[in-house]
């Protein structure tokens, strides 16, 4: 069933999803919003899109939905390895000094969706012989990918270039998919967080390196400047937040400073 999306009802709709989780749809993005909330809307027995606006804003049962419509919003598209360099770049520049100079650094892997990225960040640490002297710490805003994540399961679309020889002891590849060793997974704390969430942000304490990669393109320039802000707040000094290699912060004014390590742009909290 196909419920009809009105400019008006897609203004309202949209925008509470904006104001709940930050993901921005522009109205070229009209008719993949009505698909889909339209379905979640079916679902949860509502035969008019305004009427479901109206419970998601005014009824009390309304947050809970919401969550559920989130769900059915988020784009959980990641794989191992990606980017790779970047990450890399993230152990030997920051992790590893942090912890010869005597620190037990943490790490946070801020939207990490099925848990392709924290899984892989736990194999260079591993490599490394890190694992131990690391605090990991992996967030996402849908139960459902962190409930993947915590099964260190994947599909074989999770593995899409050649494995790493660092990564080859850690990992089970069959015709069915991919399992990552337990002992990995178990060291990484999976917790469901909004970024939108200012206050339980801050309770993070602070972090030698954030990972917010391949997630600020969904967002409004107004949305990012805010997440920049928040995650800039939970940085130590001289500590570095890392985005896609498609995503730029320059535009934003942040007080974060970009450099460039190995041919990997990063940003980096001034001391």
């Amino acid at each position: 069933m196909q419920l009809p999306l009105s400019p008006q009802v897609f203004s309202i709709l949209s925008a509470i999803v904006a104001e709940h989780a930050g993901i921005h749809f522009g109205v070229e993005h009209m008719s993949v919003f009505a698909d889909k909330i339209g379905g979640r809307a079916v679902e949860a027995g509502f035969e008019s899109l305004l009427d479901y606006y109206y419970f998601l804003r005014y009824d009390p049962a309304g947050p809970a939905e919401l969550d559920a419509l989130i769900e059915s919003l988020v784009v959980n598209e990641t794989y191992l390895f990606r980017e790779l360099s970047a990450l890399e770049t993230m152990v030997s520049d920051f992790i590893l000094p942090a912890v010869n100079g005597g620190r037990r650094p943490r790490i946070w892997c801020a939207a990490s969706s099925t848990g392709e990225e924290p899984h892989t960040v736990a194999m260079l640490l591993a490599a490394q012989g890190l694992l131990e002297e690391v605090e990991l710490i992996a967030s996402d805003i849908s139960v459902q990918a962190l409930e993947r994540a915590r099964s260190g399961r994947f599909s074989r679309r999770a593995v899409r270039q050649k494995i790493p020889a660092f990564a080859e002891r850690w990992l089970d590849v069959t015709e069915r998919g991919v399992s990552i060793n337990p002992r990995l997974t178990k060291a990484i704390d999976w917790r469901r967080i909004n970024l939108m969430d200012d206050a339980t942000v801050a309770s993070l304490g602070v972090f030698e390196v954030v990972l917010c990669r391949n997630v600020l393109i969904y967002f409004s320039d107004a949305t990012v400047r805010r997440i920049i802000d928040r995650l800039s707040g939970v940085l130590r000094p001289n500590g570095a937040l890392f985005v896609g290699i498609s995503e730029s912060l320059l535009r934003f004014g942040s007080s974060l400073i970009c450099e460039e390590k190995n041919g990997v742009f990063l940003y980096k909290k001034p001391s």
